[in-house]
Formats: C-alpha cells, structure tokens, sequence
C-alpha cells in the first residue's frame, strides 16, 4: 500500500469542562477561571488543537454556561477539527459518556482529557494518539512519583509502597473508541467510584500501557496550582505550541 493509501485512523477529542472548581474558591466552573487572561479551557483548546491530530472535539460543559459555550464556539471558528459543546452529568463518568456519545461513529481512537490541565503541551496528545493507532487499546501519560508514598488507616501508616513502582497519571488518556464505548456501557453502578477512563478500560479487561507525560500537565486544583500555571505563562508565550516540554 503507498503512503497516500494508508488508513489514518480518526482520532476524536472529549475535554471535560464540567467540573465546579470547588477547591480553588472563586465561585465559578473551574474551566472558567482566567489564567494569564484567558480562560483554562481556552489554554485546554489551544493544545488540543495545536496537535493537529483531531478531526471533532467536544466539549463537555457545566449546564447553560454562556461564558464557556463562547469559548467553544470560537474554538470552533479557528479552523481545522470541528468544535462542539454538550452539557455534562452529574458524575465524571456521566460526563465522558456525553462526549463519547456526541463523537461520530467513525471516530476509530478517542482522547479523554482533562480542561483542569491546562498547559498540557501538544506534543503529549500526539504521543498518545501514536501508541492507540499503533494497536494499543488504551494509554496514559505517566511521570514518576518522586515522593514518598504512604497507605494510612485513620492516622495510622500501615504501608510503604516501592515508588518505583508507581506513577503520576495525567491526561489526555487514549482509547480504542469500540473499546471504550464497550467499557462505558458495562460500568452500570460503579460509576460514580471511577476516577478516570483507564479504570474503567481495566474492569473491561483491557491492556493499559503508558507513554511518557510532560511536568506541564499537572492539574489546575488549588489556589497554588493556579500560581504555578501563571507563572509559567509568564516565562513563556501564551499560544500553547510554545510552551517546552519538561519532561518528569
């Protein structure tokens, strides 16, 4: 087969936007909240789009957010993949689901990203799509745990786990769109305990593999994390290919 005849598969985009932002206490969704300006999910769209790789994305929003459906429209003015909006559940995993469900059957690889990361350097996204096309049913961005981990009961240390053993998970996740779909379906009542996409693809029995994740693909949580990602901002140019990649 000649290189014009290969089969690319399509890749599509879910960002998760829905969340209150509670732990930063400014009283708005967090994908609202401004960082150097703009807005984190703006950040968010910047990157998604900058990899070049996504033919949708689609917006997981708070319910009638007027401030966020702008952004999303815009995003969608820019050119390139096509941008819509849903609304979102009530759980994260409700809220997956609406994205997955407003993706179009022929999207073969879906990415599941979190707006809270806002500086996710494009380069992750396009590790990730890479090692799905490439046949692996689900990926994650990982960096190292450099601290020490403990496993407490009450104020009680009962454990120490080996950290080179374990890992920093981030986002965007990748999947096998069947797969996933598959593995959302079957999640039933466990819902609302799931905590990121790649949990619910090992119930299913899929392979998780991992990629490496990138320093600037921490989460936007706290009013400290918000610090961090401006000054960031203001080392570098706000366009989100700009920014260089730190690796764990």
């Amino acid at each position: 087969m000649s290189e014009k005849q290969q089969v690319v598969p399509t890749v599509g985009v879910v960002v998760v936007a829905a969340g209150s932002g509670q732990r930063l206490g400014l009283g708005i969704p967090k994908a609202r909240v401004l960082c150097a300006g703009r807005t984190l999910l703006e950040h968010s769209l910047d990157a998604v789009i900058a990899a070049g790789i996504a033919s949708h994305v689609v917006v997981v929003l708070p319910q009638d957010d007027a401030v966020l459906s702008s952004v999303v429209a815009a995003a969608g003015r820019s050119g390139g993949a096509a941008v819509t909006a849903v609304p979102g559940g009530s759980t994260r995993t409700d809220s997956v689901r609406a994205g997955l469900d407003a993706l179009p059957a022929s999207i073969a690889v879906v990415l599941v990203h979190d707006a809270a990361r806002a500086l996710t350097p494009p380069d992750v996204f396009r590790r990730v799509a890479a090692a799905v096309a490439a046949g692996a049913p689900a990926v994650i961005p990982v960096l190292p745990v450099v601290d020490t981990v403990k496993v407490v009961d009450g104020d009680v240390v009962t454990a120490t786990p080996d950290r080179g053993g374990l890992r920093a998970v981030q986002t965007p996740q990748g999947f096998d769109a069947v797969t996933l779909r598959a593995a959302h379906a079957a999640v039933g009542a466990a819902g609302p305990t799931v905590t990121d996409d790649a949990m619910l693809m090992e119930a299913h029995g899929a392979t998780v593999r991992v990629v490496d994740g990138d320093a600037l693909a921490f989460k936007v949580t706290t009013p400290l994390d918000l610090v961090i990602a401006e000054a960031v901002l203001a080392r570098v140019p706000v366009d989100a290919t700009s920014l260089p990649h730190v690796a764990g």
